[in-house]
């Protein structure tokens, strides 16, 4: 293993550039590009401030293993197998390690982040709280950029002299430099030039199969790169899984980013996780997520082998829940694990899938107790095992499994009045609440919102008597109070944006309001509750009509006990 040096301006010269002995790439077993605008901003600050940025990791081969290009202008929409290189037996250099630290410089020195360009603060340099940040970056509009932001890309590759460069600052500027701010410009055109262009601060340690052949192969260095990832922004257990995966199956990136994007093509969040934990259990290798599971013989062979059934799996569920179900958008989904044991029924027996009933009341009750939060694992292999003893779906035996692991499915007073303000299981409430809204429009700007009926600004006005003081002066009604479920309702983005409702008191919102208006809120029809002296008691009355809309899915607390 060799250490190389190089500058920064030298090395971000590597990349995808087949003339610098053969270039720098990345192995199609890394995971996507993650770092934020922020991290790349404080990547380049620490450089100016001199810090060390870790020594990178190579493989130099001439192997055919399935590569894709650095990315000089990212957009976050991008496809990865857009960038994919055709595989050839010529040398390369497959960066192992410090992907993200050469593709943030990549981006900042030749190209731009969501079509923003790097720009440099060239008057900071004072330490800044709260952030720590000696050195301002910002990726900007060029077309809003004024003094003394300077496209920093600019600084690395200026052919100009110094005093040509503090010139051209000076006449962006407008005017006549400070002697203070003068000096300081010089300085950092002196500190970019030092940490850019001429000291070599960029390790790069290589693996080298091109001398020695025999010494690394693709194996070895799948287990280098994990080996390597296991520090800094450590890699997912879905990288690790996936950078095995992808050692032996070339397109897996391709195949696994067109499911995700048919999965998620109406507004859902499904990702590699999810993906590939639900194809351990339909493989019948258990739902605990582990590495060591794709490392055993057959495992990876079997996912490739099985991928469109997998696929088509998942999509089916995906389509059953949509299309068939009360469930109208993302959010009324607390958790996806919930589909995995329908995945398992509709990949091993399609015909008992087809005719299953009663997958809507499991997908309700299990989802609105909670069933699948926590640690699931052990649940999901018990419903899976049963699926494959009656190799049909029972929604008494689920249900039988499921209380057997000790998780409730009974919907109690006391669980549904913690239904509340950004609760988990508020949205999926409201999906069987609101049946005639829209809750997946095409524009997310325009989903619904759930706010509430008394304003939050309005309560914390009210104040109660502190018992050591004797002054009205405590807030009365706290963060809990305010977010309760009998204080939220569902309006439609027109209603709660600009003009809509806001912070208007219940009485001035409702008091023009149609009936149906009413009845389809469970609005109290007595306008006397609607003021802020009556919050108490409109609450309680609110409730009564809550509970009488959902009667159908509480059960009585004293019967909880026996029925659980």
């Amino acid at each position: 293993m060799k250490n190389q040096k190089q500058t920064i301006r030298k090395i971000t010269g590597f990349l995808n550039n087949p003339e610098e002995d053969g270039g720098f790439w990345l192995p199609n077993i890394q995971r996507p590009f993650v770092w934020s605008e922020e991290q790349i901003c404080r990547l380049f600050d620490s450089i100016l401030r001199e810090y060390p940025i870790s020594t990178l990791l190579v493989w130099k081969t001439t192997s055919g293993i399935r590569r894709r290009k650095f990315i000089d202008n990212w957009k976050d929409t991008l496809r990865l197998s857009d960038f994919h290189v055709m595989p050839d037996g010529k040398r390369k250099c497959l960066v192992l390690d410090g992907q993200q630290r050469l593709q943030s410089l990549f981006i900042g020195l030749h190209g731009s982040f969501n079509g923003k360009e790097l720009y440099f603060d060239i008057l900071s340099g004072e330490v800044a709280a709260p952030d720590d940040v000696k050195y301002r970056f910002r990726f900007l509009d060029s077309a809003a950029v004024s003094f003394p932001w300077t496209r920093f890309k600019d600084l690395v590759f200026t052919e100009k002299r110094k005093r040509e460069t503090v010139t051209s600052l000076e006449e962006r500027a407008g005017r006549e430099l400070l002697h203070g701010e003068r000096n300081r410009i010089e300085d950092h055109i002196d500190l970019v030039d030092r940490t850019f262009k001429m000291e070599e601060i960029v390790t790069y340690q290589e693996l080298d199969s091109i001398d020695n052949p025999l010494l690394y192969t693709e194996n070895d260095v799948v287990e280098v790169f994990i080996r390597a990832n296991s520090g800094g922004t450590k890699l997912g257990k879905s990288d690790l899984l996936f950078s095995l995966l992808s050692a032996r199956w070339d397109i897996a990136d391709e195949k696994m980013e067109d499911l995700l994007e048919s999965l998620n093509q109406h507004g859902f969040a499904f990702d590699r996780d999810f993906v590939l934990k639900t194809a351990l259990v339909l493989l019948r290798q258990g739902a605990r997520y582990e590495v060591e599971k794709f490392r055993k013989p057959g495992v990876r062979e079997d996912v490739e082998l099985q991928w469109n059934r997998i696929a088509e799996a998942l999509q089916d569920v995906l389509d059953f829940v949509r299309g068939k179900t009360y469930i109208q958008c993302d959010k009324a989904l607390p958790t996806y694990l919930v589909l995995i044991p329908l995945a398992h029924l509709r990949y091993h027996y399609p015909a008992a899938w087809k005719s299953a009933r009663d997958i809507d009341t499991y997908l309700l009750r299990s989802s609105l107790a909670g069933a699948f939060g926590g640690q699931p694992d052990s649940m999901l292999d018990v419903l899976t095992r049963k699926t494959d003893e009656l190799e049909r779906f029972d929604i008494d035996e689920v249900f039988g499994q499921i209380r057997s692991q000790g998780r409730s499915l009974e919907l109690t007073e006391d669980r549904l009045w913690q239904m509340g303000y950004q609760s988990n299981n508020i949205h999926l409430l409201f999906n069987l609440w609101y049946r005639g809204f829209n809750h997946t429009p095409a524009f997310d700007n325009n989903m619904p919102q759930i706010d509430h009926i008394f304003p939050v600004s309005l309560l914390r006005k009210e104040k109660a008597v502190n018992p050591s003081t004797g002054r009205r002066d405590v807030v009365r009604y706290k963060e809990p109070t305010r977010n309760q479920l009998a204080n939220c309702m569902l309006l439609t983005r027109a209603e709660n944006g600009a003009g809509g409702k806001g912070d208007t008191s219940p009485a001035e919102w409702f008091a023009d309001k149609p009936q149906e208006y009413l009845e389809q809120h469970l609005i109290p029809n007595d306008s006397a509750l609607w003021t802020i002296e009556r919050f108490e008691d409109f609450v309680e009355a609110r409730k009564e009509l809550i509970r009488e809309k959902f009667r159908y899915l509480l059960i009585p607390t004293s019967t909880t006990a026996t029925t659980s």
